[in-house]
Order: structure tokens, then sequence, then C-alpha cells
């Protein structure tokens, strides 16, 4: 199995660093193998560290019941975040850099003490966020037409690609995290809405989670992480020229434009 894991993240960058898409890593681990998967995607971070690249945080995926229904599991997923992930807020993004793009609007939470206690529960969580922040994750995929299964986009790093943050810190107590609206427009129409809630009940119970499995996994979340905990609706593809421009009650906007070329 060793050599199938290397072998599909060798396929997983090869995708990334040519832009070419590749067909499913599914063919080698099959759909229910979630810790090859998450082997996978460890080989590739190790060589983005390696290669320069800093680790700044962490995005959590399928916080949707629907969608995770849809993929048969019953939990989230997680990917890394790098430093040269970060689309400056209200910039132009190059659209060539992108691979099959797609749009989500979160809430960012950045954290201000590790989260390493044995037993985490939510009160954890909260004391040892900072702030929160309106943010659009920008997805993609290096497989071929985004024909995934569980095992394919958590190998490709959770479906990662870029990622926006508003410049409206908040204290968690100044905000409604379940009850907080969101809309999403591009080009001015109305693409996706919803509210604090669509993520798992709550935002912090996806970040709850994500600590919980990161504890686990001997590498807890730390100081200064940033933490995109999941979509509040329905994703949208964007395409060149496209200006995207997400609204979080409490949280103000951000947004970011896609180059014509």
């Amino acid at each position: 199995m060793k050599a199938k894991t290397k072998e599909a993240a060798e396929r997983l960058h090869r995708a990334a660093q040519t832009q070419t898409y590749c067909s499913p890593i599914r063919e080698f681990i099959g759909t229910e193998d979630l810790e090859s998967a998450y082997a996978i995607q460890d080989i590739n971070t190790e060589h983005r560290v390696k290669s320069g690249a800093r680790i700044v945080g962490s995005k959590i995926g399928l916080t949707s019941v629907v969608v995770q229904k849809q993929l048969g599991v019953d939990q989230p997923d997680f990917g890394v975040l790098f430093d040269d992930m970060e689309v400056e807020n209200g910039l132009e993004m190059d659209y060539n850099l992108l691979m099959q793009p797609k749009v989500e609007a979160e809430i960012a939470f950045v954290l201000k003490s590790d989260l390493n206690a044995p037993q985490l529960g939510a009160a954890d969580v909260i004391s040892a966020i900072d702030y929160t922040l309106a943010a659009i994750e920008i997805v993609g995929s290096r497989i071929e037409n985004w024909d995934i299964k569980i095992t394919d986009t958590i190998a490709d790093n959770a479906s990662a690609s870029h990622f926006v943050l508003g410049h409206k810190p908040v204290r968690l107590e100044n905000l409604d995290l379940i009850e907080c609206t969101m809309e999403m427009s591009v080009n001015g129409k109305i693409v996706s809405e919803g509210k604090g809630a669509a993520c798992m009940g709550s935002p912090i119970n996806a970040v709850l989670w994500l600590a919980k499995t990161f504890a686990k996994l001997g590498r807890p979340l730390k100081a200064g992480d940033v933490i995109l905990s999941g979509a509040l609706g329905p994703m949208a593809v964007v395409s060149p020229g496209d200006e995207v421009v997400t609204k979080i009650s409490g949280l103000g906007n951000v947004s970011v434009k896609f180059s014509k070329s």
C-alpha cells in the first residue's frame, strides 16, 4: 500500500505542477481507505514544506450533512492551508493559476492559544479563539471533471486551492455564530445564501471536530492558526472576469476578482 500511496501522491503533485488534470486517486486506494487518503495528503504537504511553503492553518470540508451523504461519509474532512494560498481581500487573482475553481462563503477563526488538552470540549475551543473573520474559500480539483469520492478529495488536500480573509476581526461575544446570515454574489447576482447553523449546527462544532482530530494525531492546533470552518451555503462556479463578494452579518464583506485571462 505504501507504494500505491506514493504513486498516488506523485500523480496529484504532477497534476498540480503541470496544471493538467488527472484521473481519480481511488484507482489506487478505493473509496473507503481514509487513512491512506490522508497519508497521500501528508506526502504532498511534506513536499510543499520542503519546497519552502509555510503552513498557516487548516480548512474543514464536508461540513454539510447533505454533501456527506452524497460522498458516503458521516464526518467532515480537513486540508492544509499554506501561506501562498492567501489572496488579498478586494484584489484580483490570476484565474490561470486555478484548476476548476468554485467558491464558498465561510467563517474563519484565528486562534490565540494552542488546543492540546487531552479531552477537548466546546469551551476549550471558544477560549482558544482570538477573533473571527468573513472568508471566501476558493476550492479546486486536480482530478478531472471533479470526479471525486471521499478518498479523492482528502488525498487532494480536501480540494483546497486558495482563500481570502475579510478585514473586520470580531470577537466571539460580539457575533451570533449560529444565526448570522451569509449572502454571496457573483457579478452582483446572489448565488448562495445561508447562515452559521448550516455549518454542523455551529461553526464551533466544526472547529471542535478538527481540534479533537488533530489532538489524536499528535499535532494539535496552534496559536496563530487560521481555521476555515466550512461553507455556510452552496458553492458556486467562477469564470474569468468574475467578481465574488461575500457578506456575513456582523463580519462585513470580503471580495475577490478573477482576471479575464
